[in-house]
C-alpha cells in the first residue's frame, strides 16, 4: 500500500486510549466487556492551525477521541481487524482533513501471560 507525501503532513497522535466494550469470538467475550486499547495516529497538515492558533484550523483529537470512545462502546464485533477497519473509516468521516491513519487495537487481557495482543493497520484517504 502506498503511503502518502508524510514530508508535507503532521502526525497528531492519540495514544492508549482505553474503552470497555464487547469484542471476541468467545462466548463469553460476547458478554462481558473487556478492556480495548487503541493507539491513532493521523497525518495532516497542520501549517495553518500552527500560523493562526485557531482548533477549528486542524483536527481535533478530542473529537476524534470521543467518537471512537462512543463506536467501541456501542458495536460488538468479533475481530480486532473489523474494529480497526471500523474506526479508520470513523476517523477519515470525522474531518477530511485527515490524509491518512495508523490505527492499533489491542485486547491487553487476551492472551494469558502476554501483556497484549492486537493488530495494526495503516491506511491512506485515496485507498480507503
Amino acid at each position: 500500500m502506498e503511503k502518502v507525501d508524510q514530508a508535507l503532513l503532521d502526525r497528531i497522535f492519540i495514544k492508549d486510549l482505553l474503552v470497555r466494550g464487547i469484542i471476541g469470538v468467545n462466548p463469553d467475550e460476547r458478554i462481558n466487556r473487556q478492556d480495548v486499547l487503541v493507539n491513532a495516529t493521523l497525518w495532516a497538515d497542520t501549517r495553518t492551525a500552527g500560523a493562526s492558533d485557531n482548533v477549528t484550523d486542524t483536527v481535533n483529537y478530542f473529537t476524534v477521541a470521543t467518537a471512537i470512545i462512543e463506536h467501541i462502546e456501542r458495536t460488538t464485533p468479533y475481530l480486532v481487524e473489523k474494529l480497526a477497519a471500523d474506526l479508520v473509516q470513523l476517523c477519515f468521516a470525522t474531518d477530511q482533513r485527515i490524509q491518512a491513519i495508523e490505527l492499533s487495537v489491542e485486547k491487553p487481557a487476551a492472551v494469558p501471560f502476554a501483556r497484549s495482543v492486537g493488530l495494526t493497520i495503516y491506511r491512506t484517504r485515496d485507498k480507503a
